[in-house]
């Protein structure tokens, strides 16, 4: 989104969205008959694009169906959600925000799905429906699959003629690798941003140590010193010049526009690749799996699922077409062709071979990372309990007074485990 601030941003995809309603809807139930089916999703502008087209083509194949698209910014779309949560007037289609996938199933927002014959679940073994349950029951639907990575730049590691750690690198021996790369390498380039708040491979530094980030019982599942060894490990690479400063990255977030030149790696999110890629299009880069602790716990590895859900509310007589549209989203390879892999790697196994086959070099990086967390041993994974939803804007926050040494490691780990406690007691 570079050149346009949030809240142009929203006006743009306002706009757009209405246009979308136009063009997918037909005009709508009222002048067209049929079933008209509202599907609430979040993005840029590109995936504004790609999913409008994916809609009309969805309803030119299903006549009888009309779509009406609502389309927000991702945090203007969890505002909205929690306004037509009040009203209880939310799209019979929508996406999930990680934050509040147990928020929402408090309130009772999700219909059961396994009992709607329009949507099939055949493709997919009884291992894997269990892990896409809530609470024992099938009531959101994953529709990509992410895992925390490495990405490097291939290139800059061609031209500064370096070698990475082997892929079995624990934690110390990447960090010594990225502070030698630092302090002598011929373009200046930092190792890495820094990017202390980053919740997936953190997620992963948690489960290496036998602890995780939630329990099933809704509580945090990881100790102070477990966040603050994290933490620890981070303000040595910024203290040995290996990672950016904050002045040098514009903030804790930084914006891979501008750092993506100045690094040689960055931790991530596997999906993250498909966009990041295209703004340096004349560089080759590859995903590797995070460095593993000498003493990793077995069952570590994790997948991550963007979810999506039918609205409890919906109307009984738009149900199997709620089916249908679900179904097209994540059993159906035209959609994936038509939207990209921008929310992950397929979740349906035939699917995924069947884009594997055509797949871009980017694409293939990214699907093969994620395939080889898919075929890992893997302890179960708990979903963000009511009252965590900012926990990752806290984590942010005291990863930044760290950064500028207003905040040991030690009481900034105290300090976020606290208030993400005090954030799920006062949910309950």
């Amino acid at each position: 989104m570079s050149g346009l601030d949030r809240r142009g941003f929203l006006k743009l995809a306002a706009a757009g969205a209405l246009g979308a309603g136009l063009t997918a809807c037909g005009g709508g139930a009222e002048s067209g008959g049929g079933t008209a089916l509202r599907y609430a999703w979040w993005g840029n502008n590109i995936r504004q694009q790609n999913y409008t087209k994916a809609l009309k083509e969805f309803a030119a194949k299903n006549p009888g169906i009309q779509v009406e698209p609502e389309f927000a910014e991702y945090t203007a779309f969890q505002e909205r959600m929690t306004t037509q949560m009040a009203a209880r007037d939310v799209a019979d289609i929508f996406w999930v925000a990680s934050p509040q996938v147990m928020t929402y199933h408090k309130n009772k927002l999700y219909r059961r799905l396994d009992d709607i014959p329009t949507l099939d679940l055949a493709d997919y073994s009884k291992e894997e429906l269990e892990t896409f349950k809530l609470g024992g029951q099938l009531n959101t639907m994953p529709f990509g699959i992410f895992v925390p990575v490495i990405r490097y730049n291939e290139t800059f590691a061609e031209e500064d003629d370096v070698e990475l750690p082997p892929a079995d690198a624990d934690w110390d021996a990447w960090s010594a690798f990225l502070i030698a790369y630092a302090k002598d390498n011929p373009n200046k380039r930092k190792g890495m941003p820094y990017e202390a708040d980053a919740d997936l491979p953190f997620e992963s530094w948690l489960r290496q140590r036998g602890e995780q980030l939630w329990t099933e019982d809704g509580k945090p599942g990881f100790t102070a010193d477990s966040v603050a060894a994290w933490f620890d490990w981070w303000d040595r690479l910024q203290k040995a010049g290996a990672v950016m400063t904050l002045s040098e990255q514009e903030g804790i977030g930084p914006d891979w526009a501008l750092v993506g030149k100045k690094v040689l790696a960055k931790v991530g999110n596997s999906n993250h690749l498909i966009d990041d890629a295209k703004m340096f299009p004349d560089h080759r880069f590859k995903l590797r799996a995070m460095p593993v602790a000498k003493d990793a716990q077995a069952g570590y590895p994790f997948l991550y699922f963007p979810r999506m859900a039918i609205y409890q509310g919906i109307d009984d007589d738009k149900v199997e077409a709620a089916g249908k549209l679900v179904g097209y989203n994540t059993n159906d390879p035209a959609m994936t062709r038509t939207v990209g892999l921008t929310m992950g790697a397929p979740v349906n196994p035939k699917v995924f071979q069947q884009y594997l086959g055509s797949a871009s070099g980017d694409e293939k990086e990214m699907l093969t990372a994620v395939q080889a967390g898919r075929e890992a041993e893997r302890r179960p994974r708990f979903e963000a309990p009511p009252g965590s939803s900012t926990w990752r804007t806290a984590m942010a926050r005291v990863a930044e007074e760290i950064s500028l040494g207003r905040l040991s490691t030690a009481d900034g780990a105290k300090r976020l485990l606290d208030e993400i406690t005090a954030g799920i007691t006062r949910a309950r």
